[in-house]
């Protein structure tokens, strides 16, 4: 890491905290992938416990069968850096405890499997002016092209990642296009950290 960044950019990485709402297929490899680059610090939440069919995709392993993905997680991110900032949220998102969880990042990664709480997480997130990587189409495999959408909101920042087409519910979810958006979403993240913007890719 040293010889990536330059000084001002490592502490900005460092002093950054990103919530990631799911920590499944595109949560658990983008805290990776974020851990891996300098983040100090991550929120992370999911009410999901591993199951071997978890395994062709996410960032888990046979031990980890059985774990609620939230403490999975946690102990690998610690096992990479042992100093990394953790704050750890078993259980399911609700209008109730939204508000509450919001508040505690500024940059969230939205990386959940039910359509309908992506949408209550994405707009409660955005009314609270946050800045929201979401994925939208990761399935299946081959031509479909991934890009990256930047959506003007009154308050603050969306960002979607994906080929806006394809459903796991028709088209698997396998690893090489679910990691391929995961590592767009973790790229957009750093760009935002360290630039203050985050630039189309159409």
């Amino acid at each position: 890491m040293l010889s990536y960044f330059t000084t001002e950019q490592r502490e900005k990485l460092k002093a950054a905290r990103i919530g990631i709402a799911g920590c499944g297929g595109l949560g658990s490899n983008v805290a990776m992938m974020l851990a891996r680059s300098g983040i100090g610090a991550f929120v992370l939440i999911d009410g999901d416990r591993v199951e071997r069919s978890n395994l062709n995709r996410q960032h888990f392993f046979p031990q980890h069968i059985g774990q609620s993905k939230v403490s999975a997680l946690a102990e690998q991110l610690r096992e990479l850096s042992p100093t990394i900032g953790l704050q750890s949220h078993a259980l399911w998102l609700d209008e109730s405890n939204l508000p509450n969880l919001l508040a505690q990042a500024d940059i969230w990664i939205e990386a959940l499997d039910d359509a309908a709480t992506k949408a209550m997480f994405s707009l409660h997130a955005l009314r609270a002016g946050k800045t929201l990587i979401c994925g939208s189409g990761m399935g299946g495999f081959g031509g479909r092209q991934m890009t990256r959408r930047i959506m003007k909101r009154p308050r603050g920042l969306l960002v979607v990642v994906g080929d806006m087409q394809t459903d796991i519910a028709q088209c698997p979810p396998l690893a090489p296009r679910v990691t391929q958006c995961a590592a767009m979403q973790a790229d957009a993240a750093i760009e935002y950290i360290l630039t203050g913007i985050v630039e189309p890719l159409l």
